[in-house]
């Protein structure tokens, strides 16, 4: 039997949550390129689980898109089980492939695919035949379209870096290593294809689960609205989903863009709010809202 291996480190012991965390410093764990994922906000979520009184017999990702966070409490074993869970068809091919035990027919699919611009464009003109296809089909589209986006409206890269077009971000081997990584674990992940608000109302009431919730959607007026042009399910109700967050027994942290609607929808229900700093691929510093019911581990800026 093929030994499991612990990818992340503790975090040092110099560790603050108000240091901007650079994203490229982090471990990349996802065969995704995620718009708004969340592998830079890692070193947070593990402070924030060691915070917590009990190791959480449950962590629940609504919202799983990329799988950073998920991916890195099973890979630590953070907790004893991790529920993932994604709405979106084509996403949730891919981690239905990996987790059902198919990682290694994709990975290989990967790797025996020349990549050019007409190998692509013939492959993506197919009608996928199972759910192993419709996942390679969505990893060549995650990796080859502008930014990464599957929505409708995105389209293949043209130029690319360093002028290689559709090829820039191609990486067959470092991808087949994720998805083997991925797979050595998947008996601690549950995946569910399926509505988030669902499993908010399943499992509001177990008081072992600990949840994970990152909308990729902007709320607020003034936000950035991203999500519109980068998922393809980017409308939610998101007064809905913080009277469904003031309904969990469990520990929960929920990440936002900082906005002042938001702000409130938080400040009515009773919860903290905190942000933390990002350093961009371009030492860019961004922030995000942080919210939660304890916020005591943040560190003041």
């Amino acid at each position: 039997m093929t030994k499991e291996i612990l990818l992340l480190e503790e975090p040092p012991a110099d560790y603050h949550s108000s240091t901007p965390v650079n994203v490229s410093a982090v471990a990349q764990l996802s065969p995704f390129r995620y718009p708004g994922g969340k592998t830079w906000l890692v070193p947070h979520v593990k402070h924030w689980l060691r915070s917590l009184e009990k190791r959480p017999a449950l962590f629940i990702e609504p919202f799983t898109g990329g799988g950073a966070i998920s991916l890195t409490v099973a890979m630590n074993n953070l907790a004893d089980k991790v529920i993932m869970v994604e709405l979106d068809d084509e996403v949730a091919a891919v981690w239905e492939t990996i987790l059902s035990g198919q990682g290694d027919k994709l990975a290989r699919l990967i790797l025996g695919f020349e990549i050019t611009r007409e190998n692509l464009v013939a492959e993506l003109e197919k009608t996928p035949r199972d759910t192993l296809i419709k996942a390679f089909q969505t990893i060549l589209k995650n990796r080859t379209f502008h930014g990464g986006i599957l929505a409708n409206g995105s389209g293949l890269l043209k130029h690319g870096e360093a002028g290689k077009g559709v090829a820039s971000r191609w990486y067959p081997t470092t991808l087949a290593k994720r998805i083997s990584q991925i797979g050595l674990v998947r008996s601690r992940i549950q995946f569910i294809h399926g509505d988030a608000f669902s499993v908010l109302d399943e499992y509001k009431h177990r008081k072992t689960a600990t949840w994970f919730i990152d909308p990729p959607y902007s709320a607020g007026k003034g936000g950035k609205r991203a999500g519109t042009r980068l998922y393809t399910h980017w409308e939610v109700d998101h007064e809905k989903l913080f009277d469904e967050m003031s309904k969990l027994e469990g520990a929960f942290l929920a990440t936002y863009d900082n906005d002042c609607e938001v702000n409130t929808m938080a400040d009515g229900k009773g919860f903290e709010t905190k942000t933390v700093a990002m350093k961009g691929t371009h030492n860019n510093v961004t922030h995000e809202l942080l919210i939660s019911r304890d916020l005591s581990w943040v560190d003041a800026e």
